[in-house]
């Protein structure tokens, strides 16, 4: 009792500092996103439980196609929940491209469903379907919720590794007004994406992530890993030169970060992304080295004057 009067006597001097708490339209959004995303992962788990049902039996759907649920493997279920056996007539209900051959096909569907398991594939089918349609109603309801901030959404999306349902889960949690954090480096803080600064005595002992906002987090780090696999980009070429010394778990924190960074601007100056490109640490070093040696040069009492060199001769710079 004693500390909460303390506190309210602080925040009635303007000493605390409010929490970050988005507007209503933001909360709503908030939800719907999060609601979205674990609808997505109950999903993801009755598709694992149905692959392993189809690895009991013997089948192995998951080797000959990447996606179980496509349209050839929801076929080839369907065909045997309906108490299909026959491999040969399995492998007929699989008329998209694939890269395995029909032997080899057929030979994965060379297996014994028993009649508990296609009750069992039955109800996770179900399970499945009621979900994806959960999904399509909740993305209705995104999209009349992202109406007013549709300019936003398309300026992320502009960025390598964000998709437009990625870059509304990351408006939805920081929301689109930018003036509640003065700084990039006050969001990247404040989501968690900052090394610990825990040093006593000169010895630094953590440099561990705080928990900060654990789903944008997440979201962050699944979006640099797809943003690394651009090439030539300045956020590959930004995690292959820290993976080599502090190693890939730090290396992707960083790409996240500095996405969260190029957010930050983005949203408060209203600008569509720019990539830095991929000789950008080339070009930076390179530059800071000539001015370093120009200094030197300058303070032993040389004019000194730069010209590049190119393939139709040097150009005064």
């Amino acid at each position: 009792m004693n500390d909460a009067t303390w506190l309210a006597d602080l925040l009635a001097h303007g000493l605390i500092r409010p929490s970050f708490v988005p507007p209503a339209d933001v909360q709503a959004l908030r939800d719907l996103t999060r609601t979205r995303k674990q609808f997505i992962r109950e999903r993801s788990g009755h598709v694992q439980r149905i692959d392993k049902l189809l690895q009991g039996a013997n089948l192995k759907l998951g080797s000959v196609l990447s996606d179980i649920m496509g349209q050839g493997g929801r076929a080839v279920l369907d065909a045997l929940a309906a108490g299909e056996s026959d491999p040969e007539r399995l492998a007929d209900q699989v008329r998209t491209k694939v890269r395995a051959s029909r032997a080899e096909l057929v030979e994965a569907l060379r297996g014994r469903l028993g009649a508990h398991q296609r009750v069992v594939l039955r109800l996770h089918l179900a399970q499945a379907d009621a979900i994806e349609a959960a999904v399509a109603e909740l993305d209705r309801a995104v999209g009349e919720r992202l109406a007013p901030f549709c300019d936003d959404v398309a300026r992320l999306s502009t960025m390598p590794g964000l998709s437009s349902v990625s870059a509304s889960a990351i408006l939805s949690e920081i929301g689109p007004d930018m003036s509640r954090f003065p700084t990039p480096a006050h969001l990247v803080s404040w989501a968690g994406l900052c090394p610990r600064n825990d040093e006593s005595a000169g010895r630094r002992r953590s440099t561990r992530l705080r928990p900060g906002a654990p789903r944008l987090k997440t979201l962050l780090v699944q979006a640099a890993w797809a943003a690394v696999r651009v090439k030539a980009s300045y956020h590959s070429a930004l995690f292959y030169r820290l993976r080599a010394r502090r190693g890939a778990k730090k290396a992707i924190v960083a790409v996240a970060a500095s996405m969260l960074t190029a957010i930050h601007v983005m949203l408060a100056r209203g600008v569509a992304y720019r990539d830095l490109g991929a000789d950008h640490f080339e070009r930076t070093n390179k530059e800071r080295l000539a001015a370093r040696l120009m200094r030197n040069l300058k303070q032993l009492g040389y004019t000194v004057a730069l010209t590049p060199m190119n393939p139709s001769g040097p150009v005064p710079c």
